[in-house]
């Protein structure tokens, strides 16, 4: 059964057992002479009416946004509520006034409170329980209001009905006992104490209707939400939530606040995990999350690339260190291959110009008072795949044997492996994997596969790149996992 389908046919099956219920109540409560009855009657009628606008609600609400209603039509679930506590008001005021003129004696009815009065009462709760247990759980299931209005609205009949069978229990015993006058006015007091049920429920239900088509955002959710958001890696804060009801959806409107080194794709990615965190609260929610770039906690290389991303520029091997003097920069800048050295010095220059700007008027100013200098090595990209060849294994034993050679001289390493020896662009490339001990840091690390780097350049002048892949082994070979 589909989303639409179900929902409905709980909302249709409501109607069926309201006009089920409001025909029983209205014939033995015209033959006992029941006010109390007659009440729940009238109770059941406004049922049938709220179920009838309950099932008209369900239909349209799940229709599609469309030109007119770009935001849907949820809305009618909540306008449907609102009249169906209008409709609970008015019967109220009736039920009140008819009970105050049979307490006060200006209309006498003799009330009957024969076997089919219980019966019907008894009929009525075993209805009303089944039927507000399926609305509630199908309102839970699919997040609407216009059920869930329904489900609470036909639980509160319960209590009444009950409250009746006890009026009319004591209508009966003051008859038994002789004090018949008496005690006929309990049907009366139990149709006042239906009646203030009705009211109670109805104020509940009006107020979170009202609440609702104002779009008073739904209590204690923006918080869940702040807490699910703040856990998305990148997001560094939330500047706005803005939250609303429409019917059984939720919209979510978010701007948080992410390190704007990051790229657009990585941003776009960063909204789509926000979006799946707050559906683990809000199953469907709608979400429209924006993010905004900031400055804030960022740390001096994070910076050096957010300025080279802005430019389009292609830096690597970033180093920074910092004098008495104030602070320097190092860096090497890729530029197309093609185009000239006074293009290529002019973009560095560019570069120098922005990474200063930028620089003076941040944190870093205050700390490094001034940017002595920034060095820009400047280097061809490569933009096309460049043909290799493998050497042959007796000319790449050398290679492999001088690799294995000068492993075993430098300390903390145990092997080497998948060495690729190839021809690239008049050069020899090299590329292997060599095991380091995983108990020591990332710059000791880096200092040893520069350390067989540099040692194989002394070696063999005519290398080219050089790459080093160091795998983490535990004390004893075994590889870490």
């Amino acid at each position: 059964m589909t989303h639409l389908r179900e929902k409905q046919w709980a909302a249709a099956s409501s109607v069926a057992a309201a006009l089920f219920l409001t025909g029983l109540k209205i014939a033995v409560g015209l033959l006992t002479g029941s006010l109390g009855i007659l009440a729940e009657a009238a109770h059941s009628g406004l049922d049938l009416v709220a179920a009838v606008i309950t099932l008209f609600a369900v239909r349209v609400s799940d229709r599609p946004a469309d030109e007119q209603h770009m935001y849907g039509h949820g809305k009618v679930e909540n306008l449907s509520a609102l009249v169906e506590t209008v409709l609970l008001l008015a019967t109220c005021g009736w039920i009140i006034y008819e009970a105050f003129r049979r307490l006060l004696g200006i209309d006498k009815i003799e009330v009957n409170p024969s076997l089919w009065a219980f019966l019907t009462m008894g009929i009525s709760i075993v209805v009303d329980v089944s039927r507000s247990r399926m609305l509630s759980r199908a309102a839970k299931k699919y997040q609407s209001q216009a059920l869930e209005a329904d489900a609470l609205h036909f639980s509160t009949d319960v209590w009444s009905s009950a409250v009746v069978i006890i009026g009319l229990i004591f209508v009966r015993m003051g008859a038994a006992a002789g004090y018949k006058s008496v005690f006929a006015s309990a049907d009366a007091v139990a149709a006042l104490i239906v009646a203030l049920i009705v009211v109670y429920v109805s104020v509940r239900l009006g107020r979170r209707t009202v609440d609702a088509l104002l779009d008073r955002a739904p209590s204690g959710l923006a918080g869940q939400i702040l807490a699910v958001v703040a856990r998305v890696e990148k997001v560094r804060g939330v500047k706005q939530i803005r939250l609303r009801g429409s019917g059984s959806q939720v919209f979510v409107d978010l701007r948080v606040i992410v390190p704007r080194y990051i790229s657009f794709e990585e941003s776009h990615a960063v909204t789509h995990q926000i979006r799946d965190a707050v559906r683990t609260i809000v199953p469907n929610a709608d979400v429209t999350a924006k993010a905004v770039p900031s400055a804030d906690d960022e740390g001096l290389l994070e910076r050096i690339h957010t300025v080279a991303a802005r430019g389009h520029f292609a830096v690597h091997n970033i180093s920074t260190h910092l004098t008495k003097r104030g602070l320097w920069i190092d860096l090497d800048l890729e530029v197309a291959p093609n185009i000239s050295f006074e293009e290529a010095h002019a973009a560095a220059t560019k570069l120098e110009t922005q990474l200063r700007t930028e620089l003076s008027q941040s944190i870093f100013a205050t700390i490094a008072r001034e940017v002595m200098d920034i060095n820009v090595h400047i280097e061809p990209s490569a933009e096309a795949l460049v043909e290799g060849r493998e050497l042959r294994r007796r000319d790449a034993s050398e290679y492999i044997a001088r690799i294995e050679a000068n492993r075993r001289e430098v300390p903390h390493t145990h092997s080497c492996r998948d060495v690729q020896v190839q021809q690239v662009d008049g050069q020899i490339y090299l590329a292997f994997h060599v095991l380091v001990d995983a108990d020591l840091s990332i710059g000791e690390v880096h200092r040893i596969a520069e350390e067989m780097e540099n040692r194989l350049r002394r070696e063999f002048p005519q290398l080219g790149r050089v790459v080093i892949h160091t795998e983490p082994v535990k004390k004893g070979g075994s590889r870490s996992a």
